[in-house]
Parts: C-alpha cells; sequence; structure tokens
C-alpha cells in the first residue's frame, strides 16, 4: 500500500494504492498507436539489447502496454510508450501478457519512456484525481526511479530521475547523453533514417561512448569491409600479373 498526501499546508488527500490481479474477462481498452514513428523508435531501443544479448528471459520490456494499479478501489491503467521493468514472474499461461501489475507480478518498473505526439501534453499531467495523470502515475503512485519524456519531431530528450519522492530533471553529460545504470549503456539521442523514418530517434552508446549499431548498420559494415578486402585482393592480383605471376597459382 502506497499513501500519498499533499504539501502540508493544503488539505490531505490519501491514497490508498492496492495491487490487484485483473479479471480474466478484463478487456484493455485498445488504444491506437498516435503515428508509424513511435513503435519504431521503441523498437529500435530493444532490438540493441537484444543483439548485445541483454534482455534476460525473467525482464519486462515492452511498448504501449498495460500497467495497472488500484486506487482508492479505482482500477488505473497507463499505457507507456516504452517500459522497462527489470525481474517480472513467469507468466501463469504461455499466452503473452496483456498488462502487468507491479508487485503482485514482480518488480515496479524502473525506466517509463512516453514520446510526445500531437495530443494535449499529458506526459507532464499532475492531476492526481480520478483518473491522475501520467506523471503524477509514475512519480507518487508506481514511484518509478526514471521517467523519461522524448519529442521525435524536435530531438528534445528529457531524463527525470526520482529524489526525495519527486522528479528532478537530470541535466545530459557533455555528448548529450545520460547514464542508463540498468543497462550499463549511455541513452542519448541521433538523427538520421531507419525502416523508412528519417528523423530524431533514442539509441544508445556504450560506456566508451561508442555508438551501438542496429542490425542494418551491422550489415553494410561487414558489407564494406568485404568490399574494402576484395578491392584490396584484386589490387594484389592485378600487380602480382603485372610481374608475370599467375595469382591463381600462388599457393597459400
Amino acid at each position: 500500500m502506497v499513501v500519498t498526501q499533499d504539501n502540508p499546508g493544503q488539505k490531505t488527500l490519501e491514497l490508498i494504492v492496492t495491487w490487484e490481479k485483473l479479471p480474466d474477462d478484463f478487456q484493455l481498452e485498445e488504444k491506437p498507436v498516435e503515428n508509424t514513428g513511435q513503435p519504431l523508435i521503441a523498437g529500435a531501443l530493444r532490438e540493441i539489447l537484444e543483439l548485445r544479448g541483454s534482455i534476460a528471459p525473467l525482464m519486462l520490456i515492452a511498448s504501449n502496454f498495460g500497467i495497472c494499479a488500484t486506487v482508492n478501489g479505482e482500477l488505473v491503467i497507463k499505457a507507456p510508450d516504452w517500459v522497462y521493468v527489470p525481474s517480472v514472474l513467469p507468466a501463469e499461461s504461455r499466452r503473452d501478457r496483456k498488462s502487468y501489475t507491479p508487485n503482485l507480478e514482480g518488480e515496479i518498473p524502473t525506466i517509463v519512456m512516453e514520446f510526445l505526439s500531437e495530443t494535449d501534453g499529458g506526459e507532464y499531467s499532475i492531476k492526481r484525481t480520478f483518473p491522475p495523470g501520467k506523471w503524477f502515475f509514475y512519480e507518487q503512485i508506481l514511484q518509478v526511479p526514471t521517467y523519461i519524456i522524448f519529442d521525435p519531431e524536435t530531438g528534445l530528450l528529457e531524463v527525470y530521475r526520482l529524489q526525495n519522492g519527486n522528479y528532478e530533471l537530470e541535466f545530459p553529460d557533455a555528448e548529450g547523453r545520460h547514464w542508463m545504470a540498468d543497462f550499463g549503456l549511455y541513452l542519448g539521442t541521433w538523427r538520421g533514417e531507419k525502416e523508412q523514418r528519417t528523423g530524431y530517434w533514442l539509441r544508445w552508446w556504450d560506456e566508451a561512448g561508442n555508438l551501438l549499431l542496429w542490425g542494418v548498420e551491422q550489415l553494410a559494415a561487414e558489407r564494406q569491409r568485404a568490399d574494402r578486402e576484395r578491392e584490396r585482393a584484386d589490387r594484389l592480383a592485378e600487380y602480382l600479373r603485372d610481374r608475370g605471376i599467375n595469382p591463381d597459382e600462388i599457393i597459400g
């Protein structure tokens, strides 16, 4: 149970938070993705972690996925654009999870991300009456340690850390990045093209400051290396022929 209250000078408003299993027949609201870029950005973040082997079996990394809590007897569900939970209990069935209730099914999320869209800025809402705003839900109800707001249109990245019960804006390092201890990586913005989308992306850098490549970038880099090796071999073969040596007859 989590109990919060207003500032001392205001009337106390107690919030009783419990963690209850959703009924099996509960129908989650199907909210359409607001634009095609959001799932691409979320998927690109996960891709690097998969390529590095950083995703353990009981981790939960999801996008547009219902996170649930019961506040004063009312069910509250928020679907962040990207969420990371370090450890969850095994699912009761082999079916994919449709929602997640912290404390009941595993740990509290440690990172939640929201990607700004053309809506009314609900990512900053501190509304505490039902239904509570996203900011209030993540900060006061779930108490998520890291809350990230990203604007894909401008590339603005805001990282908030939970300090003494409230979110405080974290300034980036000299490279404009933020250290994410959960993964041992830096998070920052990058502008370019992937999957026919040109714009700003969230990307990972390793501890040494090296940009971690997507799969398609790794393939392109490997092709370039192969092309350079082939060109070097062709030049060497031509050099030998000019001197009357048949390179095909040379046994390595």
